[in-house]
């Protein structure tokens, strides 16, 4: 599957300010390779940013977390045969299972692709207590210095952070920044999203190519 899926990524193009641009090219190898079911969810996941680029931020929250919530939960080891595999929005579409990772990052570049300023995002690594194990969600800010909104794969309601007592934040980002969670003060700026490696291989990997 990896070995297939490579060509995806050389086929794949997103633009965080005008929009989503999926290419013929993609569609077709997506259909043949995994069948008219997936070639469709990549043209909804398209339409679903065509008919929101428009829309408020709050119904963009909501349409975008509906949407990939409907996809499978697998774990990296049994999806992609690795312990820790951050899969891009294509491969998470096309094959439509990925884990807490994709949900989040997935999440995160669709708002990007409709025009959500990058500052009111950040990716955030948490404690997920009623699981005892490491989890992922994207939280969204609507102003600086407020309380943010979560959107998980484990709850469908996008909830603030206060009512989601079971989440315990580590650390965040976004495309620019990287901070560390402290208890009762704000988080700390310690430095670039670049330093979560495997966000940047995973942005290293979709190369923007045109159709």
């Amino acid at each position: 599957m990896r070995t297939l899926l490579a060509l995806v990524l050389f086929l794949f193009a997103v633009a965080a300010v005008d929009g989503l641009e999926l290419g013929s090219r993609l569609l077709d190898y997506v259909e043949r390779e995994f069948g008219e079911a997936a070639r469709g969810r990549l043209e909804n996941w398209q339409a679903l940013v065509a008919e929101h680029r428009e829309s408020p931020e709050p119904l963009q929250l909501e349409a975008v977390n509906r949407f990939f919530n409907k996809r499978d939960f697998r774990s990296d080891l049994a999806h992609w045969g690795e312990s820790d595999y951050w899969a891009t929005p294509v491969e998470f579409l096309a094959t439509d299972a990925g884990d807490c990772e994709e949900y989040a990052n997935s999440k995160y570049m669709t708002l990007r692709a409709l025009g959500v300023p990058d500052e009111r995002m950040r990716i955030t690594y948490v404690d997920a207590r009623q699981l005892n194990q490491a989890h992922m969600v994207l939280a969204y800010y609507p102003e600086p210095g407020a309380e943010p909104l979560i959107l998980d794969n484990l709850v469908d309601s996008i909830q603030p952070a206060s009512q989601r007592q079971d989440l315990e934040p580590v650390y965040s980002f976004n495309g620019s920044d990287l901070w560390l969670s402290r208890e009762a003060r704000e988080d700390r700026r310690i430095g670039s999203a670049d330093d979560v490696a495997e966000w940047r291989r995973l942005r290293d990997r979709m190369i923007n190519i045109t159709d």
